[in-house]
């Protein structure tokens, strides 16, 4: 019961990510957003949800990871209400902020939970719930919207997560979770907190900017000077820290390093291909909403399916080179084994990514699990940023160069899934120590 309370929070989560971007449209019409605004009733969840998942997940650390779970749930589920309530734009984006604020709590306390039961297969679970809740939102996101209304993607989530707060308050009281190693407890590192957050939230809103604006546009060029600016700033606090956010030691772990950049790869990879997909077949096929959503159906079950046999059939590398195989596909109109490949792939990378990340840093499991969910909500808006805008841009017009565009997005999608297994093969040079805080 505990390990299915965390993973449907997790499935909650990380549907929210996809399921409102089928209703883009209905949202945009009902509330008046503009065209260059729309965008934010994503990025504003993004932002919020990636730049504060490593404040996040040292919060559990600290003040334990039931708390962190409970709040970041309860908070999640009041402001999925709010957004259905939503009366104007400025409401909307506002809260789908506050919605990822709950999530960067939740999700990094309930994978150092998932971590702590020790159950068979509980990383595979965790991996499927995850997987299968962004896949899925593609589905659910077009039926509701079409037949109930874009509210309704919203709503959805108050039963749910009402639910999940008062079971909570039962299953994990007690022996819920384990006292933090010795290196995990302490203060939270505000100063480290506030810069590595703003620098995240900056370079997200860089790549976010680019898409409409260009990689040139000097807002977008001011906006990386800042997050570079942040993020030099934050290594020089962690260096004075007492108690530091981010040990800089981490970054010498190179399993946990690679394990981020496949987290992060697999999502500049697979969530623009399927955001592809989906305008290619409304644009091109002239498919409705629910008719796209049905259509993603053979991904989610690819992906459960390749998060639950997992490391029966392979690791990191086997599934990245299912994502890149069946970004190949897609540039062929071969939608249906284009999803099913990809899917199994993003599955079986996906829980061999999470395995080999959590395992790498053992004394901080909240600090792991906050960054590889970084490494992922960071990779998702690079990818769209980077591979839509170059299909939008090599595919204007109509007829065969809009096919075109999106033919090249794809081919970079593979290539990205290609780097993430160059990134895997690098030569393991003999540590002294498997541990970033041995002595």
């Amino acid at each position: 019961m505990v390990l299915a309370l965390l993973c449907s929070a997790q499935f909650v989560a990380v549907l929210d990510t996809t399921i409102v971007a089928v209703a883009l449209p209905a949202i945009q019409r009902d509330l008046g957003f503009g065209p260059a605004s729309l965008q934010w009733v994503v990025t504003a969840y993004t932002l919020a949800f990636g730049g504060l998942l490593i404040a996040g997940g040292r919060a559990g650390d600290v003040f334990g990871r039931r708390r962190l779970f409970v709040a970041g749930l309860a908070v999640f589920t009041a402001a999925s209400a709010g957004c259905g309530l939503a009366p104007s734009p400025a409401a909307l984006v506002a809260l789908r902020a506050i919605q990822g604020a709950g999530c960067a709590l939740m999700t990094p306390a309930a994978l150092a939970l998932v971590t702590a039961t020790r159950a068979p297969h509980a990383l595979g679970a965790w991996t499927a719930a995850a997987a299968g809740g962004g896949a899925s939102g593609w589905v659910l996101g077009g039926i509701l919207t079409e037949h109930v209304g874009w509210e309704a993607i919203f709503f959805v989530n108050v039963p749910l997560g009402a639910a999940g707060v008062l079971l909570a308050g039962r299953l994990l009281r007690g022996g819920g979770e384990r006292r933090p190693a010795a290196a995990a407890r302490g203060s939270l590192d505000l100063p480290g907190a506030a810069t590595v957050t703003a620098a995240l939230v900056a370079l997200v809103l860089a790549f976010t900017q680019a898409g409409s604006r260009g990689f040139g546009s000097p807002v977008v060029l001011g906006t990386l000077a800042a997050a570079v600016i942040l993020l030099a700033a934050f290594a020089a606090v962690e260096r004075r820290a007492r108690d530091p956010l981010l040990p800089l030691a981490v970054l010498g772990n190179r399993p946990f390093v690679r394990a981020n950049l496949v987290a992060a790869a697999l999502t500049a990879a697979t969530t623009p291909a399927m955001l592809m997909s989906i305008l290619y077949q409304q644009q091109v096929l002239g498919r409705s909403a629910t008719q796209t959503g049905l259509a993603c159906m053979p991904f989610n079950v690819a992906v459960i399916a390749g998060s639950l046999l997992g490391g029966r059939v392979g690791g990191m590398r086997t599934g990245l080179l299912g994502v890149a195989a069946g970004s190949l596909l897609f540039s062929t109109g071969a939608l249906i084994p284009a999803s099913v490949i990809m899917g199994f792939g993003l599955g079986v990378a996906s829980v061999g990514s999470t395995a080999a990340g959590t395992a790498a840093l053992p004394e901080r499991p909240g600090l792991a699990s906050g960054l590889l969910n970084s490494a992922a909500q960071v990779g998702t808006v690079l990818g769209v940023a980077v591979i839509v805008s170059l299909a939008a841009a090599l595919g204007q017009g109509a007829g065969e160069p809009v096919i075109t565009g999106y033919r090249w997005g794809f081919g970079a999608a593979a290539l990205i899934a290609l780097a993430g297994i160059v990134a895997q093969l690098q030569r393991r040079r003999p540590k002294r120590c498997e541990s970033a805080y041995a002595p």
